[in-house]
């Protein structure tokens, strides 16, 4: 438990990014560094207590047997918050030797939810056109494929997805949260990082309103992850470390709603989305991604972006 504490309070940002060569940000310079819009919580975020809690609760030989895995392993250090639609907290499992190997995430919404909520995020799902979603019998009604479970439980969702195996099996673990969540204290909504800050203004700007939660974090890998959160919108930062970035750059580059912004080695703004993304040499990816996804002031996204980019490109 100490672990995971120490990891989530650290306020650092990333440490080891070593991407060669990298360009100077055009116009950055020029840039003033935004005056924090809220004070960042010196304290120890009770949402690693939240999400490691119920990981710690669950039978570890029921989620072996279920999955018919080859091992169930607590992950001490806990991941980034899932920054979607809605917003979910979450500890996971490492389900083979390997580190690389499959996960299983256990996932509880980070704002209240009712029936409503659960019906916008079935229908959130089924646009993403992934395996149709079939009803599922646990907690007080849901959904799930053979990859997950969302189903909703005394004013929040919960998420339990992780490999294919079939939506009986994923039942079957939702109702091992079931049995587990009671009693779990609520999350603190602030968990920010003093780097993260920087870009809050022009995240309410993007967002249209201001951030009820705030969920920053860290990757494995030690990059910088930030999300602002209302019942309405999320807004967040990332990294996607590949050996590719070049080549995956090259559809965005050739979209017809793509506007170019002088950021990193080559980035673009979605003028029907407004999703960012900053290529930082060949191996790594820098996504400001709102949701949902709509047509957004380009010159509002590039706002956002140029508050955020030093943070992933120097």
């Amino acid at each position: 438990m100490l672990v995971v504490l120490l990891a989530l309070a650290g306020c650092g940002g990333p440490g080891n990014e070593t991407a060669p060569n990298v360009p100077p940000l055009v116009s950055v310079s020029t840039t003033p560094t935004e005056t924090p819009s809220e004070t960042p919580s010196p304290s120890t975020p009770p949402t690693a207590k939240v999400a490691e809690t119920l990981c710690v609760r669950m039978d570890q030989p029921l989620v072996q047997s279920t999955l018919g895995v080859p091992v169930v392993t607590l992950q001490t250090k806990a991941p980034p918050a899932d920054l979607g639609l809605p917003t979910y907290d979450v500890c996971q499992f490492g389900l083979s030797t390997s580190p690389n190997g499959p996960v299983l995430r256990v996932g509880v919404s980070v704002l209240p939810a009712t029936k409503v909520t659960l019906t916008g995020a079935q229908k959130i799902y089924a646009a993403s056109k992934g395996e149709p979603a079939k009803p599922a019998v646990v907690g007080e009604g849901g959904f799930g494929t053979s990859t997950f479970v969302v189903f909703l439980l005394s004013g929040r969702l919960y998420k339990v997805s992780g490999p294919p195996a079939t939506l009986a099996k994923y039942v079957v673990l939702g109702q091992e949260v079931v049995r587990q969540a009671p009693g779990l204290p609520e999350a603190q909504p602030l968990i920010a990082r003093p780097d993260c800050e920087r870009g809050s203004s022009a995240a309410e700007k993007v967002m249209g309103a201001p951030a009820m939660v705030r969920r920053d974090g860290q990757t494995a890998l030690g990059d910088l992850v930030c999300g602002w959160v209302n019942p309405n919108s999320v807004l967040s930062t990332s990294v996607r470390r590949t050996p590719n970035a070049e080549a995956l750059m090259q559809p965005i580059r050739k979209a017809a709603t793509s506007q170019s912004i002088p950021l990193g080695d080559e980035a673009y703004v979605d003028t029907a989305t407004g999703r960012t993304t900053i290529r930082v040499g060949s191996d790594k990816l820098v996504d400001l991604v709102p949701l949902p996804a709509r047509a957004i002031d380009p010159d509002t996204m590039t706002a956002f972006a140029l508050a955020m980019s030093p943070l992933y490109t120097r």
